[in-house]
C-alpha cells in the first residue's frame, strides 16, 4: 500500500482527495497538513512514499519547499498539486525535484495514476500539463487583465499596501498576486520581474 501525504491549505480539497485515495484501495493517506510548518513536523514520523504538494502554500513558496524536502528526504516522491499550469512554474517544480504535476481540477483517474507512477519512480504529468510542456515556449506567456494591471503598479514602485488601496483588494491578495507573477515570469525578485515584463512588452 502506497503511503500518501497531502499538503494544501484548502480543506475541502484535501478532504476530497483523501476520500478518493482511501476509496481506491491503492494507497492510504497517512497525514494531511495545511501549511509547510505542519508538514515539517509530521513528515519525519509518517515517512510517506508520495507527497501531494500545493505550490501556493500560505507560509512558504511550494517551489522552494519542494527543493528543501528533496534535500532532506531524497527518496520522497513529490507530486505538485496546483491551479498553476504555467510553463515556468511546472519547470521550476520539476527542476527542484518534483516527480509529478497535477492541476487541481484533474480527473480522479489522473490523480490515482499519478500517485502510482511517481511511487514507482516515474515522472507523471497530468494531460493538461503534458500538452502545455509540448507547446512552443513563446506561446506560454499569458497574463490576466488584473495581473497586467498589477505588473504596471509594481513597475511604478508601489508597495503591496499602496496597490491594495489603489485597486481595492486586501494586502494579502496583492501579496499572492505578486508571488504568482514572480513564478509566472520566472523572476527571483521584483527588480527582475519588472525587467522581464518590459522585455516581453507585458507593460
Amino acid at each position: 500500500m502506497i503511503k500518501v501525504a497531502i499538503v494544501d491549505d484548502h480543506k475541502i480539497l484535501t478532504e476530497g482527495l483523501s476520500a478518493i485515495i482511501e476509496e481506491s484501495g491503492l494507497a492510504s493517506v497517512v497525514f494531511i497538513a495545511h501549511n509547510a510548518a505542519a508538514c515539517r513536523d509530521s513528515i519525519g514520523h509518517w515517512k510517506p512514499d508520495v507527497l501531494l504538494l500545493d505550490v501556493g502554500l500560505p507560509d512558504l513558496n511550494g517551489v522552494d519547499f519542494c527543493k528543501e524536502l528533496k534535500q532532506r528526504y531524497p527518496d520522497l516522491q513529490i507530486m505538485a498539486l496546483t491551479t498553476h499550469n504555467e510553463y515556468s512554474v511546472v519547470r521550476q517544480m520539476l527542476e527542484n525535484g518534483a516527480s509529478g504535476y497535477l492541476v487541481k481540477n484533474a480527473m480522479t483517474e489522473e490523480v490515482l495514476t499519478g500517485i502510482q507512477e511517481v511511487a514507482k519512480g516515474q515522472v507523471f504529468l497530468c494531460h493538461e500539463v503534458d500538452v502545455l510542456m509540448k507547446k512552443p515556449k513563446e506561446t506560454q506567456q499569458w497574463l490576466s487583465q488584473r495581473e497586467r494591471e498589477m505588473l504596471k503598479l509594481i513597475a511604478e514602485g508601489l508597495t503591496n499596501s499602496e496597490i491594495a488601496d489603489r485597486i481595492f483588494l486586501s494586502p494579502e491578495t496583492i501579496k499572492s498576486y505578486r508571488k504568482n507573477l514572480l513564478l509566472k515570469l520566472d523572476a527571483k525578485n521584483t527588480a527582475v520581474l519588472v525587467r522581464v515584463a518590459l522585455e516581453k512588452k507585458l507593460i
